[in-house]
């Protein structure tokens, strides 16, 4: 039995984590140099940051794959540093769009949204390099060859979710995660870190919390067992930017570590507060765990980033020189 849970957990998060990467990919593939383009030339004000950020990173479907945009921006001197904070506090809202997406209830649509992705993908195959359909416009074919890999990952992520839901009634009979939650539950701070480190590990908050809805929802994990891991999940995102900040420049090192004390402060602040924030969450959505885990990641990112975007505010980019007067 225990082999076979642990085969169930292992394959559902390899779905998750799968259709986290191919959409990732998928997008980032479409929108080519048109994302750091915009980055560069977006952030004149922190707000402007935010809003770039907030909606960058629910366009990529990744928070982190921004931030490291944001690194390399820094890194090469295109994006002065003080530009960057607001579209740090931004990656931390838009992420939440992905754990509000699995929040819907959507599990039950993932063979059709594969078959339509996947179908999607082969037209532009036969129509580009298999050559056995009339070529499409440009925009046709690269609608349906990122498309349809963007939905068919949407449909891996619903796949994974929908399986570790099944697991709650065999996990209840196992001694040994009925005693580990209970230990969390008597203690938060284990939920804290083991959030933090499990998404530092697999590079992914989302599939973290996606994983803490699944059980939530399953009744094999408590709702306030899942908060505190959502809060270490906020922390342990910071550590694929930390990793890829030291080989770079000063600058790429400070974002990096802006993150990370944004969200420190963030987990800090709140982490007292969590039955309240879990209490905000169930009044949205009733009778829905899952949801509730959902709308608690999004309260507490929102919240943080609108508490700290003033302070954004108080980091100026440099003057841009002025030019010298015509003789």
């Amino acid at each position: 039995m225990t082999l076979y849970l642990v085969s169930l957990s292992v394959v559902g998060m390899a779905l998750l984590l799968a259709g986290m990467k191919v959409m990732e990919a998928a997008l980032a593939s479409w929108t080519g140099d048109r994302m750091a383009l915009a980055v560069a030339r977006s952030t004149s004000t922190p707000l402007r940051g935010f809003a770039l950020g907030t909606a960058s990173s629910a366009l990529l479907q990744s928070g982190t794959a921004v931030t490291l945009l944001t690194i390399s921006l820094v890194n090469s001197g295109i994006l002065p540093f003080a530009r960057c904070f607001g579209i740090l506090l931004g990656t931390n809202v838009g992420t939440c769009l992905t754990t509000e997406l699995m929040s819907l209830e959507l599990h039950r649509y993932g063979l059709p949204l594969l078959g339509a992705g996947t179908g999607l993908w082969l037209l532009s195959l036969m129509s580009g390099e298999w050559r056995a359909l009339p070529p499409l416009p440009r925009r046709i074919h690269d609608a349906c060859r990122f498309g349809g890999a963007v939905l068919a990952g949407f449909a891996l992520l619903l796949a994974g979710f929908a399986l570790l839901r099944t697991m709650g009634p065999l996990l209840q009979q196992q001694g040994t995660f009925a005693q580990l939650m209970d230990m969390a539950s008597q203690q938060p701070a284990l939920g804290v870190l083991g959030g933090a480190v499990l998404t530092a590990l697999i590079h992914s908050g989302a599939a973290v919390i996606g994983m803490s809805m699944g059980f939530v929802s399953a009744d094999a994990m408590s709702p306030d067992t899942a908060v505190a891991i959502v809060l270490g999940a906020n922390v342990g995102t910071c550590a694929t930017g930390l990793l890829v900040s030291l080989g770079g420049s000063r600058g790429g090192k400070l974002v990096a570590l802006s993150q990370i004390a944004f969200n420190l402060g963030g987990v800090l602040l709140f982490y007292p507060l969590r039955h309240e924030l879990l209490a905000a969450a169930a009044y949205i959505a009733p009778g829905n765990a899952a949801a509730q885990i959902a709308h608690a990641q999004t309260i507490f990112n929102v919240a943080c980033s609108l508490l700290a975007l003033p302070l954004a505010y108080l980091f100026k980019p440099p003057a841009k020189p002025a030019m010298p007067a015509a003789a």
